[in-house]
Order: C-alpha cells, then structure tokens, then sequence
C-alpha cells in the first residue's frame, strides 16, 4: 500500500504541475504585433447548422443581425437539419439579403445513414459561402454586438492567420441556476482555459464549435472534412489541426470578451451527459499527441483518485495520501480557475469548485470511458 501510495503522489505531482502549467500559459504574453495597414473588412460567412432549434433560432439570429458590422460584409447560413419543429418557419421571418436557409433534405437523402450529420450540414454550407473566412455558431448561441469586430480587429494583426478559437460562456438553461447549472458552468470555464493555455504553451490546440473561425481557402486546401468525416464530433477541433498541420503558424486564439459568444448549459443530466460523451467520443482522433497524452493524465489522475477513495476505507495510509492529494488538486485548479472567473465575470461561482470536487471526479471517469465504449443520443439520434 505504501508502494501505491508514492505512485498515487507521483501522478498527483503531474496532475498539479500540469494546471500549474496552464495558469502560467494562461497569462504567458503572446509575442507582440504590429497591426497591418488599414484594410477593407474583412467578408464572413456565418454558419449555423439547425435541428430542432424553434426555442432558440429567433434569438441567435437576431444577435447576429444586430452586429455592429458592415451588413454587406458579412452573411448568415442556416443549415436546417431535417427539423421537426418550426424552426424554418421562425427562421424565415428574418429573411433578407445577409439570410439565406438550406435544407438538409435538398442534398441527402433522409434515409442515408450518417454518423456525422452537422458536418455534413457545414460542408454544405461552406461550399456555397461566398466568404473570404467562415465562422462556425450553434443555434442556441447568443452573441454581442461587437463578435464580427472583434474577429475582425484579430484578424488584422496577421495575414498568417488560417484559424481562430473564440471564447464560449455557459448561460442558465431558461433562467435556472441549480446545480447541475454551476456544475456545467465550471466545468466547462476550465475547459474554455485550458483551450487557451495550450494554444499558448503548444500543447495542443482546442477550440469549441460555438465560436470558430477558419478561411475557406484553408478549409478548400486541406479537403474539408474528409478523414474526419466518420466522427459525429470534431468539426471543429479535429479541423483546426489538419489546419494546423498544413499551417503551423496559422492558428491563434481570440482573447477578447466583446468575442464571447453565450450558449446555454444542458436543462438535465441526461443531456448532459449525452453531450460530454459526445465530446469525448474524439478524444482518441486527435493527431496532435501532446493532446492525447495530457488528456490521458487527466483521465487517469481522476481514476485513481477514486481507487485512492475506495482503498481509503480500509487502510489509514492511503487515507492520508487522499487528503493530500485532494487538497493539491483543489489548491491547484483554484489558481487556474480564478483569473478565468474574471474573465467570463463569474467569481461569485468558485465555491462550486470546491463543493462538486466528487462529482466532477466521477463524471471525468464516465465521460472519458463511455465515449469510447458507449453510445449516446444527440439531437433524437442514437450515434456509435
């Protein structure tokens, strides 16, 4: 037992110098540049894949027409995803010259078996875009009235640039901030920095979906989706590091709160769930294997963690290497978690860090192994 013990320590020890490393990455300065001569803005082509969305369509739409942007610069594609709702129809009254709406049905068949139906949508959508750069929203996002400025004012410090990961904020389903809401949140704040820090310690780079941009001629050089194509997630992450292979000093994070985009958590834990596993279902495609090993040590810090736990019961030793550890772990991801909590303006939710401690350790533990032996349901649809 005292032999586990130390290799419990030792792990531990990699866990912590780990987020040590990400808080470090979180403030690292990124080399200083000049921005370039005045140019025109730049031309965005805005995606937006839909199922199902009547609840949430109008909302986003609305955010985005509202932009403080040039209205001929920019133009919104809807890719309706053989809803079952009136999703289209309330999507219709925004019609106009910056709104077109594609269906889904006009270029598969319904029947067709696909496991990756949103990238499907994308690469529709993307083929008819007539932007010079594509930037990739769900239909339940919100954005701020300065989310193309801001991508723009990014944009024109480099003309290196093939690809940006843009922040993402989790809102209260309709309102309620119960505790699955602060779990969420949480949870998904530290992923939002640790997308950050490794961009800038190159450990790999990460991105969400929600708040993505990349230029179609990148998208067009490295063949879309093809390759990725058999994964229902990873339009996002899995295609900024093909970018990043054929453009290593292509990518670049979008640091800037007037470019967060707002998204609400899941309304249960089902959903949830469903939607972490998703997630994790990738984890084992990425080609950058600094991702997958760091990705690895987390997932087996928090597995030992409960070993550590059960032992704990029955032996006094491996009681007080728990405590230690577990206090490591909190002291650690508190440092990381606090200047994120600025950020995204949520320090009043840090005591959650603390209280959910167990159950995020049990949930990093189903997550990482279900989304690679199990199935999940997204969207109405079962996916292997």
């Amino acid at each position: 037992m005292e032999l586990y013990s130390w290799l419990s320590y030792a792990l531990a020890a990699a866990y912590v110098l780990l987020m040590l490393a990400y808080s470090y990455g979180y403030f690292k300065p990124k080399p200083k540049v000049h921005a370039l001569a005045p140019k025109e803005d730049p031309f965005f082509s805005i995606i937006i894949p839909a199922r199902n969305e009547a609840e949430n369509i109008a909302q986003c739409l609305g955010s985005i027409l509202d932009n403080d942007y040039p209205a001929d610069r920019f133009e919104l594609i809807l890719i309706d995803d053989f809803s079952e709702d009136n999703t289209v129809a309330i999507a219709s009254k925004f019609s106009g010259p910056n709104l077109r709406i594609i269906r889904l049905s006009e270029h598969i068949n319904p029947e067709e078996r696909l496991n990756a139906f949103k990238k499907k949508a994308l690469e529709i959508g993307i083929s008819k875009a007539k932007g010079t750069f594509i930037i990739t929203t769900d239909a339940d996002c919100i954005v701020g009235k300065n989310w193309l400025r801001s991508y723009a004012r990014q944009l024109n410090t480099s003309d290196e640039i093939q690809c940006l990961a843009a922040p993402v904020n989790f809102i209260p389903y309709q309102g309620r901030k119960n505790w699955l809401y602060y779990f969420q949140s949480i949870d998904f704040m530290t992923m939002q920095g640790i997308t950050i820090a490794s961009n800038r310690l190159g450990l790999g780079n990460m991105s969400n979906g929600a708040n993505f941009l990349f230029s179609k001629m990148a998208f067009e050089t490295v063949d879309g989706y093809k390759g990725i194509d058999q994964k229902a997630s990873g339009d996002d992450m899995m295609l900024m590091q093909k970018i990043q292979n054929r453009f290593p000093g292509g990518i670049d994070y979008l640091f800037d709160p007037k470019a967060i985009v707002d998204t609400p958590v899941q309304p249960d834990w089902a959903s949830f769930l469903n939607q972490r596993i998703r997630w994790a279902s990738k984890a084992d495609s990425y080609p950058q294997r600094k991702l997958t090993l760091v990705l690895l040590l987390v997932y087996l810090f928090n597995l030992n963690m409960l070993f550590l736990a059960i032992a704990a019961c029955f032996n006094p030793i491996a009681c007080k290497s728990l405590q230690y550890i577990f206090l490591s772990k909190i002291i650690a991801e508190i440092i990381f978690v606090t200047p994120l909590s600025i950020f995204f303006n949520k320090r009043n939710e840090l005591l959650f860090l603390i209280i959910l401690q167990p159950l995020h350790i049990l949930y990093i533990i189903s997550a990482g192994f279900l989304g690679k032996f199990g199935t999940y349901k997204w969207k109405g649809r079962s996916v292997h």
